[in-house]
């Protein structure tokens, strides 16, 4: 399938603009106001939620499922080892470089422009709602999840994020527990048996050690790992607790609640995680997407990164340009062609379930 051409540059020179705008989770009013603009361009109505832009297809029919396209415009902030400046978008090489050039802006403008594409269509099957969505990258109170209680129910979503236009269908939650390991105070020149540096041993090896039973097909095991280690405050004195911090990435076999229940249960030490809303999600194989996606000739993987399909409760399919391994790395780029080649292989997925 072709496009025309002067759509992918204006998803391009999009990217370059959003690049230019510092959009700091939290921050992100001015790319918010760039979207507007480029919507506007092309007589979209819109609506904005905080730093969130939603719109519908001009023939939206209320009986007809919801099919979202969503990725976000906020980025984390640059690391200390860019050797360029984040926020100048030059294209070298065919190398678009730039702060969230990889993640997610090149996945946030192709939608964009899948969107504009399908915008004046007559839709056989879904509606189609496309949302550029803010505080994706610190799981932010303000981001998707708080549109979702503002859009209309959503049926299936594709969520960009890179993954070289390749199917991620299941993604790994994501739970962070602060535990802590009790014991008794002391002066370090008593004897004490109830130390908690050294009861932290136990813990620390339960963590290292402990397999939950049931492993999936695309994601594999729940994985823990112990991530901060804290306790003491001078050299003699026993203190009355070590702290620890456990990141958890939570396979499709399980909720998240049911992890924080077995964990509560097993673990030698008091656990409380931080949130339990960052689940995680899947789609189905045999879903019409995903047989399409197939049908292109892309692969199917279960992801273990964490991105907005976690607080969405629908089937959902990650999917978009650029390579993770680039995301919030030093000297960030995207491919141009990436770009432009995820254009085309939205539209032509979209186009066998539309």
């Amino acid at each position: 399938m072709s496009l025309h051409s002067d759509l992918k540059k204006a998803a391009i020179a999009l990217l370059q603009d959003l690049i230019r705008t510092q959009s700091f989770s939290t921050e992100e009013d001015l790319t918010a106001a760039l979207i507007e603009k480029w919507l506007t361009g092309y007589t979209i109505p819109f609506k904005r939620q905080g730093n969130n832009i939603y719109a519908f297809n001009k023939h939206f029919d209320p009986s007809k499922p919801n099919l979202l396209l969503n990725s976000h415009h906020d980025t984390v902030k640059p690391n200390s080892n860019y050797t360029r400046d984040p926020f100048d978008a030059s294209i070298e090489d065919g190398k678009l470089y730039g702060l969230g050039s990889n993640d997610a802006g090149g996945c946030l403008v192709s939608l964009l422009a899948t969107f504009v594409y399908f915008y004046d269509r007559e839709l056989a099957n879904y509606n189609l709602v496309i949302a550029a969505t803010a505080e994706e990258e610190i799981s932010g109170p303000n981001g998707l999840n708080s549109l979702l209680e503002t859009l209309p129910e959503i049926e299936v979503a594709i969520v960009g994020e890179p993954t070289k236009m390749d199917l991620a269908i299941a993604e790994k939650g994501l739970l962070v527990f602060d535990a802590t390991v009790n014991g008794t105070a002391s002066h370090a020149a008593h004897p004490n048996d109830d130390n908690p540096i050294y009861k932290a041993i136990e813990t620390l090896e339960f963590f290292r050690d402990f397999k939950f039973e049931k492993v999936s097909e695309t994601l594999g095991e729940v994985k823990l790992t112990v991530t901060q280690i804290n306790a003491g405050k001078q050299h003699n004195v026993v203190p009355g607790s070590t702290e620890l911090v456990i990141d958890c990435r939570v396979n499709d076999k399980y909720t998240n609640a049911e992890i924080v229940k077995i964990l509560k249960e097993k673990a030698p030490c008091e656990l409380k995680p931080r949130s339990t809303r960052l689940n995680s999600s899947s789609i189905s194989i045999n879903h019409p997407l995903v047989q399409a996606g197939i049908a292109l000739g892309k692969d199917t993987y279960g992801s273990p990164t964490v991105s907005d399909q976690s607080v969405l409760s629908c089937q959902s399919l990650k999917m978009g340009p650029g390579d993770s391994l680039r995301s919030h790395s030093a000297d960030e780029f995207i491919y141009v062609n990436e770009i432009e080649e995820g254009i085309e292989t939205y539209i032509e997925l979209l186009s066998k379930v539309l």
